[in-house]
Formats: C-alpha cells, structure tokens, sequence
C-alpha cells in the first residue's frame, strides 16, 4: 500500500444486485438515486448512535425552555446585542471570547478527526441526527427497505397515498418544531408560540420560521446524502488529516477475500473463500450508499453501520467479528499504530491552550465595564468660581445579573471636584451614560494636560471598583 490511505470516488447506489462491483466515472451532476436504507435494529455502535441521539435532541429541544433567574438559559438577544448562555450574559465587546470558542471547536473537530476519522459526522452532525430521525419516521410508517421499494413501484392507491402523506407530515411537523425552536433561541419561545398563532408576531419571525422548516424538511427528508456528498466542505478536506494511524471504519481484505457464499458450518478455506460471504448487508444499511469493501471513500462519514450489519453477520455464521471494524492502515499491513504521533500531538497542545485561556478569560471577567469619553468640543471652561471645568462622560455596562448602585469619585489632583451626580444605578444587562463635569483650581495645574482617575466603587460588592484614566486640560502655564 502507499505511504497515504487510498481514496476512492464510488458512485453510490442502492442495487446491491452486483454488490456495486462496477463502480465506473461518476458525473459530476448526475441525478440522484434513491437510497433505500436498511434499518439496523441493534449493534453496539447503533446503540451509542441512540444515545447520543436522545441527548442531542434532548437538549436542543429543551434547553429552549429553561430559564436562570428568569432569563432564557441560552437566548441571543440581536436587537439588544446580548447573548445569555447559561447564566452569563456576553456583550458584543465579549466577541473575542465568541471567537475563541469557535476556533476551539475547529482544532477539537481536527484533534478527533486526526484520530478517528468523521465520528463528528457519523454521530454528531445536526444532518446526520435529523436525517437519522427522519428515516426512522419514515422505516415505521412505510415498512422495511424492501417494502419501501414495493412501495414506490407500485401503482397509485389509497394505501400509498395514504401512507405518503402520512410520511410527510411527520416530516413537516419535525420540521415545524425544528423552526419553532431555533428561532425562539433569538424570541423567546413562549413569547414566540404566542404571538405566532395570535397573528402578533413581526414578519421576519414568520419569515425565519418557515425558512427553517422548508431547510429541515427538505435537508432530511429529500436530501440527505446529498448533503454529506456535494454540499458539506469537511467532506472533501478530511482527507488532508488521515494518515495512517487514523482510525477510520475499513474492511478487512485480508481476511474477507476472496469473498463468496457459503452455507453455515462450512469453513472458508475449504472452498478457498474468505470470511466476506457477500451478502451486501454493509452496502444495505449504508445512508450514503457505498461499498466499503471498495476501501476508503469520501462519501463514509463514520457511522458505523456497516459495522454492526456485518458483526451480525458474522455471528450467525460463527466466524469472529470485527471483519469490517475501526483500524488503522498500519495495523491492516500487520503493522503498529501509534495513537499519540507529531500531528496529534500538535493538535491537542494547542486545543489545551485555547482551552486554558478560554477559561482563564471568563474566570476573570469583570462584572461591569467604565468607559470614559472626554468632550472634545471645548478643551475646558471657566465656571462661576473661576475654577477650571472639564466635561465627560461616563458609559458603565453592568454585565452581571443582578442591579448595581456604583459611587462615583474622581482623583489625581489635588483639590478636584465632581459637581454632578456622585451615585449611579445600573440594571442588570444595562449599559448607561452619565455626563459628568469636573472642576479644578487653576493654581493646582501645574501642567496644561494631566492625568486624572474616575473610579466606581459597587455598594453591593466591595470587590466590584471600576477604574479609568483619562485627562484633564486646562489653560497653558
């Protein structure tokens, strides 16, 4: 074998009448051809499937409802330029955090893939869990693969139609709740059902709903592998991150071929065969259509299906499992593979960073934020005293949850003086400007620019002090 895995472009296909032997050129833009996949009712990675199924709609349908001290436990307020996420509120000024957190996703999805292929796709993936839902509904109205095909056949009755549109209303109402649950992560939900079906809502929350559900719908329902295939850039450059330790799903050829039927009890090598019997179960269950006896395809997005189809298989026949399974390229060439090597190395290093600091950063964020703007209209005046004013003003942001009473005081040079307010309430979430005015003897300047302090002390937390530089100008000395 070569120094990289082979990859192979494999037009997929649901004949498994010549188990996909002939796999010829695929058009770029050739018409689809249905998939009709074989539900696999146990195994032990359909088992983790489900899991994590439950779990990841579990929360993305429920945590929509929550709230934290009446606050939506995950809410992206746009119009107010907050973002709640589980009792912490962000401002846009927090956007580097957002960042952060995006480019930790990026490097976490590169360290898993570097050391088991596509499991974020097989497993993970928004498309693959709901086009996994939608094929369930779609295997209990409908039937099994081979009804499913009978069904489409056959000429039109009242049982097809009957069954169709009960199909795809299922679908649609998925779809609806789909829509209804990513936009009342913007609207708040209750508010959002409310008004929707009270004719209250703007236009864009009827707009963003339906626009949801129409992507849903037609991603899950009529799409599906095509996604994964034409529309998905992890797709086509997964490739660069496998090497060959990567540990990715892989037939066996060397214990599978040559591959053939057999009846049960007769061994293999009595008829020259392999263990493959040819059965084409692990092209049946496949959402994306491919033999993965044809090696390492782009199109295999790691779910493992084929996997358990072929260990039943072989436990019905009584020959060990594992002829497809999660290996190496090394150890297929009998070969060591080495779980920690240069690149994973590299790429979990800098995930532990980014995590570090990401923690580190939020760990030390303060509550609140004093901006200090100078008026740059009029470098400063005289008041009534003959003392010299200065003009500013103060922008406090209160990003805690909870209302903050700030006292306000100003330091630097001797004998400065705030004249207005020296209290200031904040709400929480609520960003607030004060203009303020500061007045100086003019004997007390010893320089036309100086350095002054204006600092906010919270009455409620004594930890919670505020301060800003800014300058003071007065008349040339």
């Amino acid at each position: 074998m070569s120094s990289e895995i082979p990859v192979k472009q494999i037009d997929p296909s649901s004949d498994t009448s010549d188990n996909n032997k002939n796999t010829g050129t695929v058009e770029l833009y050739a018409s689809r051809k249905k998939i009709y996949v074989k539900g696999v009712k146990k195994g032990f990675f359909q088992r983790i499937r489900n899991v994590s199924l439950t779990a990841l709609m579990g929360m993305y349908f429920l945590f929509v409802w929550f709230t934290v001290d009446g606050q939506p436990l995950i809410h992206f307020d746009l119009p107010a330029r907050e973002f709640h996420l589980y009792g912490t509120t962000f401002y846009p000024q927090d956007f580097i955090l957002l960042s952060g957190m995006l480019i930790i996703a990026a490097f976490g999805l590169f360290f898993i893939t570097t050391l088991f292929g596509r499991v974020w796709c097989g497993y993970t993936c928004p498309q693959t869990v709901w086009t996994f839902i939608f094929m369930w509904v779609e295997e209990r109205i409908e039937g099994s693969r081979n009804k499913r095909m009978k069904l489409d056949k056959a000429p039109r009755s009242a049982e097809k139609i009957a069954k169709k549109s009960a199909k795809h209303s299922a679908w649609l109402l998925i779809a609806l709740a789909t829509g209804l649950t990513f936009v009342g992560y913007f609207y708040p939900i209750r508010e959002l059902i409310t008004d929707l079906f009270t004719l209250q809502a703007n236009g864009w929350a009827y707009f963003w709903v339906a626009f949801f559900t129409a992507a849903t719908y037609l991603n899950a329902g009529w799409l599906r592998e095509q996604v994964c295939l034409y529309m998905c850039p992890y797709a086509r450059f997964q490739s660069v991150m496998f090497d060959p330790d990567t540990r990715v799903v892989s037939y066996d050829p060397n214990r599978g071929e040559p591959r053939g039927g057999r009846k049960k009890g007769i061994e293999p090598s009595e008829l020259g065969l392999g263990d493959c019997i040819d059965c084409g179960q692990c092209v049946q269950v496949c959402p994306t259509g491919i033999d993965i006896r044809d090696g390492l395809q782009y199109e295999c997005i790691g779910c493992a299906l084929c996997i358990d189809a072929c260990d039943e298989v072989m436990d019905k026949m009584e020959y060990p499992r594992g002829l497809i399974r999660y290996t190496t390229e090394n150890e297929l060439e009998g070969k060591t593979s080495k779980l920690m090597r240069p690149r994973t190395f590299g790429y979990g290093l800098v995930l532990l960073l980014m995590v570090g600091a990401i923690v580190f950063t939020i760990a030390t964020r303060v509550p609140a934020q004093l901006d200090v703007l100078r008026d740059r209209g009029a470098l400063f005046s005289f008041n009534g005293e003959g003392r010299v004013e200065n003009t500013y003003t103060l922008k406090v942001a209160n990003m805690s949850e909870v209302p903050q009473t700030f006292t306000i005081s100003v330091s630097g040079l001797e004998g400065i003086r705030l004249l207005t307010e020296n209290t200031l309430t904040v709400a929480s979430s609520e960003n607030r400007a004060l203009p303020t005015v500061v007045d100086v003897a003019p004997e007390k300047l010893s320089e036309s620019n100086n350095a002054i302090v204006f600092t906010l002390e919270s009455q409620s937390d004594e930890s919670l002090v505020l301060e800003t530089e800014s300058r003071f100008v007065g008349p040339n000395r």
